[in-house]
């Protein structure tokens, strides 16, 4: 019955977050951009993803739970320090994910000032340059409760809700289209891609790993770049979050 309430609770909170604007913000509609993200995040990200991005003059977006580094997972091999310098050294952005990867909305106010204050002193441990400016909800689930907290310590947090962002947004809940090679096709990201054009918006693709033979939350290799031509091809910008964010002003 617990697990029952929690998981309800858990929905009333997304979708309160969902649909009440915290931050707001009216994109031009004159300068389609597209940013790729990585949650989590496995190794495979770091040698492979963030690889092909660097190859066509691109960064991306990094959200990475401190707690998380280095340790045991069922799906992938989780990135390490080593993997986080690089990653920082070679211009990408790192993004907060909480420390110990938590729901938001499982979290108070203290407790998520605290997992926050944790994952910033790892990474600054690390290299005191990295500095985390994004955030992206655990698991995708948003907390109707925390986000007008987070937004003043964040830019923006990101979600998985699929769709473009465009017109006036909400920074505080990003939307994003999960990059996964059994999700879509490659004429489904054609058509996301000119929906991105034809409405001057934000396009924010989301994955984990980059791998040949991916789990159900990633990418192949070939995947990834494809769909990085393709949005070479129609002109738009390849954008890391906080670079976005600073190309619409905000």
């Amino acid at each position: 019955m617990e697990a029952i309430w929690s998981a309800a609770q858990a929905r009333l909170s997304h979708r309160m977050a969902m649909h009440f604007r915290v931050a707001p913000l009216a994109l031009p509609g004159d300068q389609p951009v597209v940013s790729f993200t990585f949650d989590d995040v496995p190794q495979s990200a770091v040698a492979r993803g963030a690889s092909i991005l660097s190859d066509y003059g691109a960064h991306g977006t990094f959200y990475i739970a401190g707690g998380l580094v280095d340790r045991p997972s069922p799906d992938w091999k989780m990135i390490d320090a080593d993997g986080v310098l690089a990653l920082h050294r070679a211009g990408h952005e790192i993004g907060c994910h909480t420390y110990s990867h938590a729901r938001a909305c499982d979290l108070d106010a203290d407790a998520m000032a605290c997992e926050v204050t944790c994952n910033r002193r790892y990474f600054q441990s690390l290299d005191p340059d990295i500095e985390l400016r994004n955030f992206a909800y655990p698991y995708g689930i948003g907390s109707f409760q925390r986000k007008r907290q987070l937004g003043e310590i964040f830019g923006s947090c990101r979600s998985v809700v699929p769709k473009v962002n465009s017109g006036t947004i909400d920074l505080q809940f990003l939307s994003a289209i999960p990059l996964e090679s059994g999700r879509f096709d490659a004429s489904d990201i054609e058509c996301i891609l000119d929906e991105t054009i034809a409405k001057g918006g934000w396009l924010i693709f989301y994955t984990h790993d980059v791998a040949s033979s991916p789990s159900r939350f990633g990418c192949t290799p070939g995947f990834l770049e494809k769909t990085i031509q393709k949005a070479r091809r129609r002109d738009t910008r390849i954008l890391s979050i906080a670079e976005a964010l600073q190309c619409f002003g905000a």
